[in-house]
């Protein structure tokens, strides 16, 4: 009957153990998103905002040596990424791509001009940078127009200050949830050794000695749940990476690996500090107040 007893305890503690390191791995999982999402939020925004064209359009009466000229300036410019020079041939081939039918065939000529597509550095993608080199460009006289989608600009300058805001919100948030959720299963595990805890400080035992294999059991929980969680985050980098070469992820290795350290480390900090208040509430308790 004592061994069955026996069995069923273990069973129990062996599930709650499981709990607490399927908790803590998901929390942790769920954080280190987040916080690569917080790393790399400026390098997403500034991929989306180096999209952006400005494009300057050329009058027929442009001489070869001027576009040459103002091309390489634009590429020499400290807030010029790229610069792709675009021939009225070229564009008219785009059309007939896009459009599926040749539209020279109905006018009988091409009306389209030669034309130099500027993709700006990001720092430099706001009304007052694209007004300026604007102006700059209409200032050649063989220039006949510049353009730019200006409201997609602004557009996409709110949105980036207030996803960065409510991302910084979310985090704090889902901080503390984590270590809520963290902190609600450690107790569950110390709950069932209530009993225990009790008998050791009636035997004379103190509070330290009772409480230290606790925490280092919880600490060697969280060291394997955070373990867990940093292999599904090698994981979902790996193949983000793989998918979209272009915002470079794992550009700055330095940062990643701090990210899982902190990860790591909070498995061990939040196990600790949760199961230190954990067992000091049931060391606090009257023998009475433990079947409640």
């Amino acid at each position: 009957m004592s061994s069955s007893f026996e069995k069923h305890q273990k069973r129990r503690l062996i599930s709650s153990y499981f709990s607490v390191v399927l908790s803590i791995a998901l929390v942790l999982f769920l954080l280190g998103l987040l916080g690569m999402l917080i790393l790399n939020a400026k390098k997403v925004s500034d991929h989306f905002k180096e999209q952006v064209v400005v494009t300057i359009y050329l009058k027929d009466s442009a001489k070869e040596v001027e576009t040459k000229q103002l091309e390489k300036s634009l590429a020499m410019a400290d807030y010029v990424k790229t610069t792709e020079y675009v021939s009225k041939e070229q564009a008219a081939e785009f059309m007939k791509a896009e459009n599926g039918e040749d539209f020279m065939d109905f006018v009988g000529y091409n009306p389209l001009q030669n034309s130099i597509d500027v993709h700006l550095k990001a720092d430099f993608v706001t009304s007052e940078h694209l007004e300026k080199i604007s102006a700059e460009a209409l200032n050649k006289s063989f220039v006949d127009e510049v353009t730019y989608d200006n409201d997609l600009v602004n557009l996409m300058n709110d949105n980036v200050k207030k996803i960065s805001f409510w991302v910084l919100v979310i985090s704090g948030i889902f901080t503390l949830i984590a270590v809520l959720l963290i902190n609600s299963s450690i107790r569950l595990a110390v709950y069932s050794k209530r009993f225990t805890i009790k008998t050791m400080q009636m035997v004379g035992a103190t509070k330290q000695f009772i409480r230290r294999p606790f925490v280092w059991k919880s600490v060697r929980l969280g060291m394997i749940g955070a373990i867990l969680a940093l292999i599904g985050m090698a994981i979902v980098l790996y193949y983000l990476n793989k998918t979209f070469t272009e915002l470079n992820l794992l550009g700055n290795p330095v940062l990643v690996v701090l990210l899982f350290v902190l990860i790591f480390a909070l498995g061990i900090i939040i196990t600790w500090i949760s199961t230190h208040f954990a067992t000091q509430r049931f060391l606090n308790l009257r023998t009475d107040e433990l079947y409640y």
